[in-house]
């Protein structure tokens, strides 16, 4: 499934092409995505002028012209592409926007577990977005943040991070990433964690995000950036996926287990 520095890479990647452009038509191909496409998305999208795009989470948020905002969400197979207009359309390519400049947004999902949707002005929240914690990049987001957050928790500190509510972004790769350089076992209870660990794991989380983002993102089997490219964070991966082989810091031998029905790996040398 596309991350926090998935969807940042495919931000950056669209953004440039859209700034100012007017979206001239719409084409729903195929409205049962996750969250439907509303019957009325085509009205309410065509003559909108983009003037923004901006990230929640996993979220993309397109702001247009008067108020009005789009959002999209990538799901666990999702594509937005920036192509010229009349590209050959093939299987799962669902919605396109076509820009004034003849140039089309085309979101394709294989899937179809993502959205396409309208978030009209008059809506100043969204059911999809008011329940999110902070972003893990921004000021709120702190080594104090969890530590309050996490008193008397006992579930596991990885899945405790992986909540959406306590902080956005920190999916399976990067918590298991960012726990192993913060040296924090993953199945230690939330409430066990100390304020100084918290810290170091928020640094951890902040400095694993940034690292992926500047790369591109991680590259799974399903993700390409806006161009296309795939990202190559899975290059410097640590711990994710390297179950039975050497720690790249210690020699030991990375461990696997199962928290929250995902897999995950640990170091038993380097984390406690």
């Amino acid at each position: 499934m596309p991350e926090l520095p998935e969807v940042e890479t495919v931000r950056r990647g669209v953004e440039p092409h859209v700034l100012g452009r007017r979206i001239t038509e719409v084409t729903v191909r195929d409205a049962r995505l996750r969250w439907p496409v509303p019957a009325d998305f085509a009205d309410f999208a065509r003559g909108q002028t983009i003037e923004a795009v901006h990230r929640r989470g996993k979220y993309l948020i397109f702001s247009l012209a008067g108020g009005d905002r789009l959002i999209v969400h990538l799901g666990m197979t999702g594509r937005v592409l920036v192509l010229d207009a009349g590209h050959p359309v093939i299987k799962h390519d669902h919605v396109d926007l076509l820009l004034d400049d003849g140039r089309l947004l085309r979101y394709h999902d294989p899937r179809r577990f993502g959205a396409v949707l309208p978030w009209p002005r008059h809506e100043p929240g969204h059911l999809l977005i008011d329940a999110l914690g902070p972003e893990p990049l921004s000021d709120a987001f702190s080594g104090a943040y969890l530590y309050a957050r996490s008193r008397g928790k006992k579930v596991a500190v990885k899945n405790f991070v992986m909540d959406g509510q306590v902080v956005v972004g920190a999916g399976n790769i990067y918590a298991a990433e960012s726990l192993f350089r913060a040296g924090i076992r993953p199945t230690r209870a939330a409430g066990r964690v100390s304020r100084d660990e918290y810290a170091r794991l928020a640094d951890a989380i902040r400095a694993v995000l940034n690292e992926a983002i500047t790369q591109g993102g991680t590259t799974l089997r399903d993700f390409a950036g806006a161009d296309g490219a795939s990202g190559y964070f899975q290059q410097d991966l640590y711990v994710y996926g390297r179950e039975g082989q050497p720690c790249r810091i210690c020699g030991g031998t990375i461990k696997g287990l199962r928290l929250g029905n995902r897999a995950s790996c640990w170091c038993p040398g380097c984390q406690r």
